[in-house]
């Protein structure tokens, strides 16, 4: 080998000893790195569409809401609202009210949107039987009639709890929204035959949503609908 050949080869070894004191070398038995991101995707098994029950926090416990003001907005203190959240909340410490109104909210605007599209499957993932049973009966008059809706949200103004039930580890939560909804039904000749298209409405609905706390399924269904 030439000089200049040698040269370039302890000028590579000594830029690779370099490089291994700064950076170090893989032993096997590294920590692996940790993922703070929570993991939205579905798991098998569930629903894709879920209301979730707990917030992903980065915080030290002794940053949570203490208890005493838990509730604060929500229940009033020594009230059987107030009693029952906490009753839930010692059965599933996951619980969150925050979230679990937002998802409610989603569940909202989805199963509306869904009943006007007819779209049984979706509906099948967030409604108990017997709901769902209802709500299919009157899709399928619908369809028999020719008749087809579109309704579009404006906004959801508002999703408070106003009521709360718990028995033998199945809790049901009840939801009161306000929106405002564009809806219209037209006949099989396309003419409006309830509703209109051009008028925002404002709608006011109950609804209540129940889990097994002792079910390894974190789905909420909904199980009751009433219209204020």
């Amino acid at each position: 080998m030439d000089i200049y050949t040698i040269i370039f080869l302890a000028l590579a070894v000594f830029i690779f000893l370099r490089l291994r004191s700064v950076l170090g070398q893989r032993t096997g038995h590294e920590r692996p790195p940790i993922d703070t991101a929570p993991d939205l995707r579905p798991k098998p098994g569930e629903n894709v569409v879920r209301l979730p029950t707990r917030a992903v926090h980065n915080e030290r416990p002794d940053q949570e809401t203490p208890a005493a003001n838990r509730w604060e907005g929500v229940a009033e203190p020594g009230s059987p609202l107030e009693r029952t959240l906490n009753d839930v909340v010692a059965l599933d410490t996951s619980f969150d009210l925050a979230h679990f109104l937002g998802g409610a909210r989603a569940a909202y605007e989805m199963i509306v949107t869904a009943f006007a599209n007819g779209d049984r499957r979706m509906l099948r993932d967030l409604l108990a039987k017997d709901v769902y049973d209802g709500f299919v009966a009157a899709i399928a008059d619908r369809e028999a009639r020719g008749e087809t809706v579109e309704s579009r949200f404006v906004a959801i103004d508002k999703a408070e709890l106003v009521g709360a039930d718990l028995k033998d580890r199945v809790v049901q939560l009840t939801v009161r929204f306000v929106s405002q909804l564009v809806s219209v039904t037209r006949d099989k000749a396309g003419a409006v035959v309830d509703g209109n298209a051009n008028q925002v409405t404002d709608v006011t609905d109950i609804w209540t949503f129940s889990r097994d706390l002792g079910s390894r399924d974190p789905n909420w269904k909904l199980i009751a609908t009433e219209a204020a």
